[in-house]
């Protein structure tokens, strides 16, 4: 009987492949090029996760093949049928297979601030000294090295988001990332700087063009939140239902600084999402948001690190997921304090709704304190929907089936509460409705 042999620890991401995208590249800075060279080393070295990994625990490790994708083609805005969400942006860049789609500028006003939106590439050509200091220069820290050596390697084009001191921007900007094409593999970006006493908003929304298509996405952002500063980011990720999705967030804020960030999942075969936030100087706060609609036999595995560097920082993390049929979700989650940073208030919470007897839900909250004058506490639930609520809706003519959805939004609401933009907030709420209706054969059963 042959033995299958294990998965190529490179998969179709060959050193031929690398050096044809090196290619395409070439005009961008030597230093830059360098970086992505010792990116792909190192992801040819790294291994593959495997069973005894603890930051992969409960993972379906095993699907995780790297086989079967090629760099996308380039496309048209026809072919990616763009929809602006419905959100009044001070400014749109949309990004189809890595390419840019379309643009639109920024008001003057902005412009002349010295407000910056625009492509990675255009960045790092135009930008170089912000782009250096900022692009990838935080570790991987969650167990996702090989995939983040990967994203570094093949990374092309991306969001780059500048507001210097003092500058407001009052409308939300608007990113837009979309992947075509059956096999299409995708490595976006986006990255963030927030200079002291400045505030923005940035809507981050990222998409297959195609419900079923077999796809690869490896994707980050880097958000950088200078003194004072204030940023609201929100990401909501719709993934072809076949894709496998890796996403490596990072955060760093400074002091008394905030950072509200807001992710929706709801797309992809597989996704896993890992969130890193650094608290580096006093008053820092970061509040760590996310939803999670997973039906099916969808698997959404969460990695999240909130790490207190100095004292008088705080944090507040909240996933909350609903899960619906075969489905399953992983959270583990870890609040380091270091041992200067005294008077931390740091929290962390996971809350999963099981509507289907088959869904399956894992949390692994934690806390790693060094520090004695703190207050830090953790906690996670699962649980079915209330059977009095539900029976209360339907004698007043509800139909199961909505009075499950009015009662999903009432245990969403929490997060979506926190959106002051209301065309975000509306946003955000059409897709998740769009999604109960995508599985409500499922919640009728």
């Amino acid at each position: 009987m042959s033995v299958s042999s294990p998965p190529s620890i490179v998969g179709s991401f060959t050193r031929e492949v690398f050096d044809a995208h090196l290619a395409r590249v070439a005009h961008l800075p030597a230093w830059w090029l360098d970086r992505k060279r010792a990116a792909y080393e190192r992801f040819t070295t790294l291994p593959m996760p495997a069973r005894t990994d603890e930051g992969w625990r409960f993972s379906n490790f095993l699907a995780l093949s790297l086989d079967g994708y090629h760099l996308p083609e380039p496309v048209t805005l026809d072919d990616v049928h763009h929809a602006a969400m419905g959100v009044t942006g001070a400014g749109t860049l949309v990004l189809a297979n890595q390419r840019v789609a379309l643009f639109e500028a920024l008001p003057d006003d902005l412009q002349k601030a010295g407000v910056i939106f625009d492509t990675l590439q255009n960045a790092l050509l135009n930008h170089p000294e912000i782009v250096r200091e900022h692009l990838l220069t935080q570790p991987s820290k969650l167990d996702s090295a090989k995939f983040a050596a990967l994203h570094e390697a093949f990374l092309e084009d991306g969001a780059f988001v500048y507001v210097p001191k003092g500058v407001e921007v009052a409308l939300p900007l608007g990113i837009f990332h979309y992947v075509c094409g059956a096999g299409s593999a995708l490595f976006p970006h986006t990255l963030i700087v927030a200079e002291e006493n400045s505030k923005v908003t940035v809507s981050d929304f990222q998409r297959s063009t195609q419900a079923n298509e077999k796809q690869f996405i490896c994707g980050g952002n880097d958000l950088f939140v200078s003194h004072g500063a204030q940023l609201t980011y929100i990401a909501m990720q719709d993934w072809s239902r076949e894709a496998l999705s890796l996403q490596f967030n990072a955060n760093v804020a400074r002091r008394d600084a905030r950072v509200l960030s807001v992710n929706l999942h709801a797309g992809a075969r597989q996704a896993r999402h890992e969130s890193f936030s650094q608290l580096q100087a006093p008053g820092a706060h970061s509040e760590m948001l996310a939803l999670t609609i997973a039906h099916g036999t969808q698997e959404f595995d969460q990695r999240t690190l909130q790490i207190h560097q100095a004292p008088n920082t705080s944090s507040n993390l909240l996933y909350k997921n609903a899960l619906l049929d075969q489905a399953k979700t992983i959270f583990s989650g870890l609040i380091v304090v270091d041992p200067d940073a005294q008077k931390t208030d740091a929290y962390q919470s996971n809350r999963n709704l099981m509507l289907s007897d088959e869904a399956e839900a894992h949390s692994l909250p934690g806390l790693e304190i060094q520090a004695n004058d703190v207050r830090c506490s953790h906690g996670a639930t699962s649980a079915r929907i209330p059977a009095e609520q539900e029976f209360y809706l339907q004698t007043r003519g509800i139909a199961k089936s909505q009075a499950d959805e009015l009662l999903v939004f009432g245990f969403f609401e929490e997060v979506l509460g926190k959106i002051e933009n209301q065309e975000l907030h509306d946003s955000l709420t059409e897709l998740i409705r769009q999604k109960f209706k995508d599985a409500e054969p499922v919640i009728q059963a």
